[in-house]
């Protein structure tokens, strides 16, 4: 009786550790990776390719997102936010629909941009063929870039004239979607939410500082916020808005949170004059 209570424990023991999540680093292996270093980028009339990226890859970004691309490199441990892992194939900087793929532009556009407030620089210093080859080299990581093709990028409408009225109707959006959860009635990334937001592999994040002076991660044009509410930043908390908001109510929103931010801007100088105040999380959206 013993030994056959001893060989149960033994499988349902074995069983327990195959039933735990295998961290991201365990997802691909070395060999099936290297079976996609034919991977291609398409950048205008440049073509990258994987294999001519490696050695920038190796000098430059290995530290951070790791050899096989899963974000798990020396430097892991003291980076935060953390390295992306290229391997899932979830990227927050896109001009695509979310759950879709970027296009390759997306990932060229990334590299040179850099994000603000995170390890990853401006590698403004790279010729645009060793983007587009880092492009293909970053691509080869994730079977999603064979297995899917990226998302129609959306439409982006001619930016409308600010007015007070815009503003006005973009506290109520900010009210109505309510932003203010996460980034707080006044920009400051202090809301009842933010204390708890976590990205998709249950790390930490933070919510966006409106005011501290810093830059949006995905561009800090008014075109680059509104694209941000409508594809959303894929592995965060911070969804698309696509089916909640209308075009014109995007680009109110983009104006109203231009009254928030550091920078000297008529959105800043028309609040004033309103003396706009911020929205009421207790009161209706309709009292706003």
């Amino acid at each position: 009786m013993r030994t056959r209570l001893q060989k149960w424990s033994l499988l349902l023991g074995a069983a327990a550790v195959l039933a735990l999540p295998l961290p991201s680093w365990a997802q691909l292996s070395t060999y099936d990776i290297d079976s996609r270093l034919g991977t291609e980028s398409h950048i205008g009339n440049i073509t990258g390719h994987a294999k001519d990226g490696k050695a920038d890859y190796r000098r430059y970004c290995v530290v951070c997102h790791g050899a096989l691309g899963d974000g798990n490199g020396e430097s892991f441990p003291w980076v935060d936010p953390k390295p992306r892992d290229f391997q899932l194939g979830i990227f927050k900087c896109r001009s695509t629909p979310t759950g879709t793929l970027p296009t390759d532009q997306d990932l060229f556009d990334t590299i040179a941009r850099g994000l603000d407030r995170s390890n990853m620089p401006q590698w403004s210093t790279f010729t645009k063929q060793q983007r587009a080859d880092l492009v293909a080299w970053v691509k080869h990581f994730s079977p999603r870039f064979v297995n899917e093709k990226p998302g129609a990028p959306i439409t982006i409408p001619p930016e409308p004239e600010v007015t007070a009225e815009r503003i006005k109707a973009g506290r109520e959006v900010f009210a109505r979607v309510q932003c203010w959860k996460c980034h707080g009635v006044q920009g400051m990334a202090n809301g009842p939410s933010a204390s708890t937001l976590a990205d998709d592999l249950g790390r930490p994040i933070a919510a966006f500082n409106f005011t501290d002076g810093t830059r949006p991660k995905c561009g800090e044009t008014d075109q680059d916020i509104y694209r941000i509410f409508m594809t959303g930043l894929d592995g965060t908390p911070m969804p698309s808005f696509a089916d909640n908001i209308k075009p014109d109510e995007a680009w109110d929103l983009v104006f109203y949170l231009r009254t928030f931010m550091a920078q000297k801007s008529k959105e800043k100088a028309i609040a004033k004059q309103l003396g706009l105040k911020p929205v009421d999380p207790n009161a209706p959206v309709a009292q706003q």
